[in-house]
């Protein structure tokens, strides 16, 4: 196979997407040829910064080496994180992507975004070697807390759902529709995670403490930025910054903690084997990501690999709130479902929601139909792909699949067909990395249970 001149090879596509280009299979590929030297630093708070070092090709590989530097810089920009970017070894491709990454560029929702969490512009800078910054990164631990009466939190985009925990065990959990994606009014936001709260009060002889797991960028226990208040004005973003908080004080004056679902995943990982080095992926309403070293410690990264890029076809389904193509929102969530359903031969009914045309598939897959089976196959395939990638900038010894995508026959198969794929493809990783998943009911609510323990008394 070749993109753009470069030669690279894959044995397993996806069987329902076949002009599948794996970004990590296909920059593998491309560094081989590569002696260029490029370094790229990404700065965010308190003086934050993760460094990069790779390669680019000679001039005749000018398309491709535009190509690859942008994806590269910007998944290091969604995963570490960060408001300036510093480039050093490509002044040309540097000048194209100040361009790219501006408020009129074609990466406009990368620069709004940036400005939503750091409340500072995306910078884009050219420098030489001597200025160049120098790595500065800090590991921090996170949650494991078990002792008192903890109310757990768990804001999907879907469901919502509580846990009561006593000394560590989980003595109540409820899951609930909600339908916060599609609501204006923070009110209503509000109004449910009170409730949520005071159910699980309810359960407990008082509460000593509240853990809050949700997607999106946390600042202070405050969401920054979040899908699941995407449709509320801008003008009412005060009151979505401070809705943990006041929902909390609905309940008492007690400690809250609240981060981010995708490191929650990886800590629930952490406290169930003692084991670090984990990488939790949640697919649900969209594709969460958290990380904890070998420590067990988070590294204060962005993590937000739903806008990271995955694949370079051109072809690939755009994403309709960062409008960029090719990005993991549509390959390891619900969406990624919905997308392949036409060509696995299912027809959803429009009128349903996103999760109920994603129970409609998985109700199929339960029954065997090959069609909603080979979907399964298909993200599987995505995800084995896609580690050669995501290995590259994380050390991963386990993979831990959670969310709503990830329950029955198909989250089973997800994880079959990915480790398949490993072991004929990509030995290597096979050897390094555990692909699993957690029991069922670790599944659908161990966020909200391991959210609990996120304060400490």
């Amino acid at each position: 196979m070749n993109y753009l001149g470069i030669d690279y090879d894959i044995k397993n596509t996806p069987v329902l997407d076949e002009g599948f280009i794996p970004f990590g299979v296909w920059m593998r590929a491309y560094l081989e040829g590569a002696d260029r030297p490029v370094s790229v630093a990404v700065e965010r708070e308190n003086g934050l910064v993760s460094v990069r070092s790779t390669f680019i090709r000679g001039e005749e590989f000018a398309e491709a080496n535009l190509r690859y530097v942008e994806r590269f810089v910007k998944f290091m920009l969604w995963s570490t994180g960060g408001f300036r970017i510093y480039l050093c070894g490509c002044d040309d491709i540097a000048a194209k992507l100040a361009e790219a990454y501006s408020a009129a560029g074609e990466r406009a929702f990368d620069f709004g975004f940036v400005d939503d969490v750091y409340e500072k512009p995306l910078e884009v800078v050219v420098c030489s070697e001597a200025d160049f910054p120098a790595a500065n990164e800090a590991a921090k631990p996170i949650g494991g807390h078990k002792d008192g009466c903890r109310i757990g939190f768990d804001a999907g985009g879907s469901d919502r759902k509580v846990s009561a925990v006593i000394d560590g065990e989980s003595v109540y959990s409820e899951e609930v529709v909600w339908y916060p994606k599609v609501t204006e009014d923070p009110t209503y936001h509000f109004n449910e995670i009170v409730t949520a709260f005071k159910t699980a009060a309810s359960k407990m002889p008082r509460v000593d403490a509240i853990g809050v797991s949700s997607a999106g960028v946390y600042v202070d226990d405050c969401p920054m930025v979040a899908s699941l208040f995407i449709k509320v004005p801008r003008e009412r973003r005060d009151e979505v910054k401070s809705i943990y908080k006041r929902a909390a004080a609905e309940i008492g004056d007690v400690p809250l903690v609240v981060a981010n679902d995708g490191d929650v995943t990886a800590l629930a990982g952490y406290m169930s084997t003692g084991e670090g080095s984990i990488l939790g992926i949640a697919m649900g309403t969209s594709e969460a990501v958290g990380y904890v070293n070998a420590a067990g410690n988070v590294l204060g990264w962005l993590n937000e690999l739903a806008f990271a890029p995955v694949d370079l076809s051109p072809e690939a389904m755009q994403d309709e709130w960062s409008t960029d193509y090719g990005v993991g929102c549509k390959y390891f969530s619900q969406d990624a479902v919905i997308k392949l359903a036409p060509a696995a031969g299912i027809e959803l009914d429009p009128e349903l929601s996103p999760a109920q045309k994603l129970k409609v598939v998985q109700g199929l897959a339960d029954e065997g139909h090959e069609g909603a089976l080979d979907i399964f196959r298909s993200i599987g395939a995505y995800l084995a792909h896609t580690l050669v990638l995501y290995s590259s900038f994380y050390d991963i010894k386990t993979l831990l699949v959670l969310g709503r995508v990830s329950s029955g026959v198909g989250g089973d198969l997800v994880i079959s067909e990915c480790n398949r794929i490993l072991s004929e493809e990509y030995p290597e990783l096979a050897e390094q990395i555990t692909v699993t998943l957690p029991d069922e009911m670790m599944r659908r609510v161990g966020q909200s249970a391991a959210a609990a323990s996120l304060p400490e008394l």
